[in-house]
């Protein structure tokens, strides 16, 4: 009776751990679609960012999105499906409309009185037939503190933004190219930093840097075209370092640009750039110059014809 006794007691016991591995593999295919990169298809999603103080006593709320898209872009013209509830301000809609890849923070703001109160800013975005919003109010732990709660040190306060020009660019006709030069002039700051050599110690903390084990199980990758660094992240290029540069990108209009190059060296105080379209129609183009630690932005209209 005992040895029949241990028999069942051990066909019970495997049958609960293959039931449970069962239940491991569901729950893992269940993740799976989480873990896959999309070409196409997929949604964007508005985000409100939080807010940050004026001088006068007003706010501004910064919006950004999450394109869930690895390569398909987006035009969505401000109307019913790209709209900004102003919660009874005067009626602005300052959004894109043209929409790049993945996350985009930070990319406009939206400014209100001292005053506002509990109200709400929202922004609904129309996509794949789905309308998501962002809802912005002024939740006291959502300001945003332009330096991260820390003083910095005292060149980083002293940098001033750069001083931005952009000539005015009027028209262009299909398949020419435009030609467009930013006057650009910037007080200096910051400093380009010493080339460092490479350690393979957190300099903060002094603490060895993580690397991936070499028996690491690999990162699912179903879209190899795409350059994505180590956590699956799209790479999108940036700007060289210590460098004054200009860069154009699509605010508002039907089809991403070609600029060459893609960002502008600024020498003697200007930069040039090509601009290549490829489909006609109105644009409106944001230019942004960076010294490596503060930008300025312009914007400037295009009839592509």
């Amino acid at each position: 009776m005992l040895a029949r006794a241990i028999n069942v007691f051990f066909k019970f016991l495997t049958l609960l751990v293959m039931f449970t591995s069962i239940q491991n593999v569901n729950a893992q295919r269940s993740h799976l679609p989480y873990q896959l990169k999309y070409d196409v298809g997929q949604t964007i999603q508005p985000i409100f960012q939080g807010w940050s103080r004026n001088d006068d006593g007003s706010r501004e709320m910064h919006f950004g999105y999450l394109n869930r898209n690895y390569s398909d872009e987006m035009h969505i013209p401000v109307g019913e499906n790209n709209f900004i509830d102003m919660a009874g301000l005067d009626n602005i809609q300052n959004q894109p409309t043209y929409f790049q890849t993945r996350n985009n923070r930070d990319v406009f703001t939206v400014t209100v009185p001292a005053d506002f109160g509990n109200r709400e800013i929202v922004w609904r975005l129309t996509s794949q037939g789905q309308t998501l919003e962002a809802i912005g109010w002024l939740q006291a732990e959502w300001e945003i503190d332009e330096y991260g709660g820390y003083t910095p040190d005292p060149e980083v306060l002293a940098n001033q933004p750069p001083e931005l020009e952009v000539q005015n660019a009027n028209s262009v006709r299909l398949p020419g190219t435009l030609e467009l030069t930013a006057r650009v002039t910037d007080d200096g700051l910051p400093k380009p930093e010493p080339e460092k050599e490479e350690t393979t110690v957190n300099e903060w903390n002094r603490t060895p840097l993580l690397t991936r084990p070499a028996d690491a199980l690999e990162i699912p990758i179903n879209v190899p075209h795409l350059q994505t660094n180590v956590r699956g992240t799209k790479q999108k290029p940036q700007p060289p370092k210590d460098k004054l540069t200009v860069s154009f990108s699509v605010w508002r209009g039907p089809a991403n640009i070609l600029s060459e190059p893609m960002f502008g060296e600024v020498v003697d105080g200007q930069a040039t750039t090509k601009i290549i379209f490829s489909e006609p129609g109105e644009y409106q183009l944001k230019v942004r110059a960076f010294d490596g630690g503060k930008s300025t932005y312009e914007y400037i209209s295009v009839n592509v014809e």
